[in-house]
């Protein structure tokens, strides 16, 4: 896809024409405009994303299958995210998915007026997942400063052992996404929410 190799540049009508080889105004032919186009390569990239396990399982097992097929789906075009991101999503592929979403939220006892920040709490933490997918796959380097920094050079060298592939970003996805998912239920959030702070962060 154009947009893996060129991000967000890849993205204009006149860079989508020069690819294709024809006239920027044929393609008007085929997309309204370019949001259109973007909604296009969302629907593209969303369209493997598994919602059927939020019907079909129990809450908290619906929850982990769909993360993982999300995190799949989109770590095969990460650089469409950037993209993504700058335009309302209105792929009736990827509604779907989020009707699926608010179905089973709700049948645990979210209501609707919270069912949009649990659905962008996982959305932001599986996108947060990808795009460290694919960067380095160990961003960090205590190398020459393990003295000062004795703990976390154990911790970083204890990544021998992984596979040199992906040392890091699996796990740390399944690891999140437990934490996440220990706490979807209406309940268990309340129940934590009194151990916090009231006041937001300035």
């Amino acid at each position: 896809m154009l947009i893996d190799r060129e991000g967000v540049g890849g993205a204009s009508i006149r860079r989508v024409a020069s690819e294709l080889g024809v006239n920027p105004a044929s393609l008007y032919n085929h997309v309204a405009s370019r949001a259109a186009m973007i909604e296009d390569v969302r629907a593209i990239v969303s369209a493997p994303i598994d919602s059927a396990p939020l019907r079909e399982r129990p809450w908290e097992e619906g929850l982990h299958a769909w993360a993982w097929s999300y995190r799949t789906a989109f770590s095969r075009h990460p650089g469409t995210i950037p993209l993504l991101m700058t335009t309302t999503a209105s792929a009736s592929v990827l509604l779907a998915e989020y009707e699926d979403f608010a179905v089973a939220a709700e049948a645990v006892g979210w209501t609707s007026r919270d069912v949009l920040p649990l659905l962008t709490a996982f959305e932001s933490f599986i996108l947060g997942s990808v795009l460290d997918m694919s960067g380095p796959s160990v961003v960090f380097d205590p190398t020459g400063q393990e003295a000062r920094f004795p703990r976390f050079a154990e911790a970083f060298a204890s990544l021998e052992s992984e596979d040199p592939r992906d040392p890091v970003a699996s796990r740390a996805f399944e690891l999140g996404l437990g934490m996440l998912i220990a706490s979807a239920r209406p309940e268990s959030l309340s129940a934590t929410a009194t151990n916090l702070p009231r006041q937001r962060p300035s």
